[in-house]
């Protein structure tokens, strides 16, 4: 008895599959439509459309009115704007995988970038393809044809490649253009159902006796099956229906696979199998009667059967106002609204996903009320999200989720799709005034508690944090000495001071500290959460206290006192601060000199007050230095004698 073998992918992809779901949609309506080329490559689907209404044509000449379907394998960008100025009706049936090609190429074409596209260069999809480039790309099918290929030295070009493209053969090219002196961007656009299918082929190929390949002489995919099924089994032969199919080549023995190019219809191959099976008398697993049935309900067979609460894969197709379309092989196409994308709210569905993706979703009704599906992204992360978090809060381990919330007594946190609670005396481990700083931060934390039916989860970072501030303080007492210079984060003012985080270790500077001339509040010099370099003055390990400088003792103006103010020279300065005995005056930050009351002017002075007033500038003679003590001795009186002496000698020349 022989055994017959049917590839699993065999027949109908979903880019196809929509495409003729769209077509006879559209039929329903009534309205006069035209397939712009034929839909696929199968004279006996485009032949049951064309019997049903659905126009072929090859341009839009003399075409005033009514719709236009665009076949799965898409066109240029040309026909597009054309359809547009004439006012006619599109319906898009360009499979999402092609669709991706097709934003690649006018992206990279739009930035002045190359375009090289591996494929058949008369294929409807490449030709289409090429049309995003404005027709301005490099197309070549073999690697000798890379290799050959003239280049512009140091341009950027990307490659991308005809979905239903050998694996092998497209490595091939790729190697031949590395070899190139140019910047190549690669991108494997071979559809997935293809790489499938082809995959399939070669090894059920392999087993056989007898390789029977079903599809359109005309189907670039098809030819390919044929051609890979034929290095594995000299005994392959190509038909595009039972009628092509000679029986008498096949023995009773014999194990036969049978596989189909995308394009081929489920109706055809159950032909071929059901014949197969009577001819040897040897029955087909999952395979029905043969009786007659129409390519409609042969399609509808072929459709997976969803119910609410299945998830589900499926391919993504389009995204529109954030709404996200999703083909899963049933007779309608899905709907993601951006509200059940992500449970967080900042998420942009068009910049995570696009055409081609695939993606899986849970479905929450199987019709909307428009006829559509309607799912959810967001249920899939939650459940993975629920599980994940279980183990976590059992293992006592640490997640990672992202603040998407304030709200009144904590945060919302998001990790994988579930929300988990923060209150406010578990972010940190000290009182936290404005929560709002930590919205959109990602933070690590422990589930504390969990209570899966009532979703109840809270997350603490208390003991977290106090454990990383502990091993903080470890690390940095063992490495930081007084005299170093580190740099760190003003978290605290105060009357006396400033508190600067050195790395979960706070150290003080004391106002007296905060610069060489006098300040009266650190606001003056500082601002919390400013970036400061200090200078480490001592180090209380036991105590846990690090004293801090943002004085360079190097930069002490002391240390240049006697040659800036050498004895006998008149310098200005500021007068600062009266007492009894004189005035102080600031000569520049850091260093004050002492007018004595006796040196202020040339009379009997009785109170510094009476000649002078804070803050008033006023020259004065250096008469003493001590830097050891940081004393200079200043006269006013003598700042003023040469000219005093000028004004005696000018009164008594006008007596004479």
């Amino acid at each position: 008895m022989s055994e017959i073998i049917l590839a699993q992918s065999a027949g109908f992809c979903f880019g196809v599959k929509r495409a003729i779901e769209m077509a006879y949609k559209q039929i329903e309506k009534k309205e006069k439509t035209y397939s712009y080329g034929p839909l696929i490559h199968n004279k006996e689907v485009t032949g049951d459309l064309e019997k049903k209404g659905l126009a072929i044509i090859e341009s839009l000449d003399n075409i005033e009115e009514g719709a236009v379907l665009i076949r799965s394998h898409g066109v240029g960008k040309a026909l597009y704007d054309a359809l547009e100025e004439k006012g006619l009706g599109m319906i898009d049936g360009t499979c999402p995988f092609v669709k991706k090609i097709h934003n690649l190429v006018k992206e990279h074409h739009d930035l002045n970038e190359g375009v090289i596209i591996a494929g058949n260069s008369q294929h409807p999809e490449v030709i289409g393809i090429n049309g995003w480039c404005e027709n301005e790309a490099e197309i070549i099918e073999t690697p000798q044809e890379a290799s050959a290929l003239e280049l512009k030295d140091g341009q950027k070009y990307i490659l991308v490649v005809q979905t239903t493209f050998r694996q092998s053969r497209f490595e091939e090219i790729v190697k031949e253009l590395n070899k190139k002196n140019i910047q190549l961007e690669v991108f494997n656009t071979i559809c997935s159902a293809t790489e499938k299918r082809q995959t399939e082929a070669v090894a059920l190929s392999q087993k056989v006796d007898k390789m029977i390949v079903i599809g359109d002489k005309k189907s670039s995919n098809t030819q390919k099956l044929v051609e890979i099924c034929g290095k594995n089994c000299n005994n392959t032969v190509h038909i595009e229906t039972i009628c092509d199919l000679v029986l008498n080549n096949f023995l009773k023995n014999d194990k036969i696979g049978i596989t189909a190019g995308a394009s081929t219809p489920p109706a055809i191959i159950k032909e071929v199998v059901v014949t197969m099976s009577e001819a040897f008398d040897n029955a087909v697993q999952n395979l029905e009667g043969s009786e007659e049935i129409t390519f409609e309900q042969m399609l509808e067979d072929s459709l997976v059967t969803l119910h609410t609460g299945d998830v589900v894969k499926g391919t993504v197709i389009q995204v529109v106002n954030e709404e996200v379309s999703v083909n899963l092989g049933y007779k309608s196409d899905g709907v993601i609204p951006r509200g059940e994308f992500s449970s967080d709210p900042t998420v942009i569905p068009s910049e995570l996903v696009q055409p081609g993706d695939e993606i899986e979703v849970f479905v929450i009704r199987v019709n909307d009320g428009d006829g559509n599906v309607l799912l959810s992204k967001k249920r899939i992360e939650a459940q993975k999200g629920m599980e994940d978090i279980e183990v976590a809060f059992n293992e006592k381990t640490v997640v990672a989720g992202t603040v998407t919330e304030v709200v009144k007594g904590g945060l919302i946190a998001v990790v994988n799709g579930v929300r988990v609670f923060i209150p406010s005396s578990q972010v940190s481990n000290r009182f936290i005034e404005d929560l709002s700083v930590f919205k959109g931060q990602e933070l690590d934390f422990n589930i504390i508690e969990m209570d899966r039916v009532k979703r109840r989860i809270i997350g603490g970072r208390k003991a977290l944090v106090e454990k990383e501030i502990s091993a903080k303080r470890a690390a940095l007492f063992a490495s930081i000495e007084a005299g170093s210079k580190v740099t760190g984060t003003v978290s605290r003012l105060t009357d006396f001071g400033a508190f600067v985080d050195l790395g979960g270790v706070d150290g003080l500077i004391h106002i007296s500290e905060m610069s060489w001339g006098r300040i009266t509040n650190p606001k003056e010099v500082l601002k919390e959460g400013q970036t400061v370099e200090v200078f480490v003055l001592d180090v209380d390990k036991e105590k846990g206290k690090i004293s801090l400088s943002l004085k360079d003792i190097k930069m002490n103006p002391w240390n240049f006192v006697a040659e800036k103010y050498a004895v006998g020279t008149i310098v200005e300065g500021k007068v600062v601060r009266m007492v009894p005995f004189g005035a102080f005056v600031e000569l520049e930050p850091g260093v004050d000199g002492l007018v004595h009351i006796s040196q202020i002017a040339n009379k009997h002075v009785v109170k510094p007050e009476d000649e002078l007033k804070v803050g008033e500038v006023i020259s004065v003679k250096v008469l003493e230095v001590n830097t050891e003590q940081k004393k200079i001795s200043l006269s006013k009186r003598q700042a003023e004698a040469p000219a005093e002496e000028e004004n005696t000698e000018a009164e008594a020349t006008t007596e004479a």
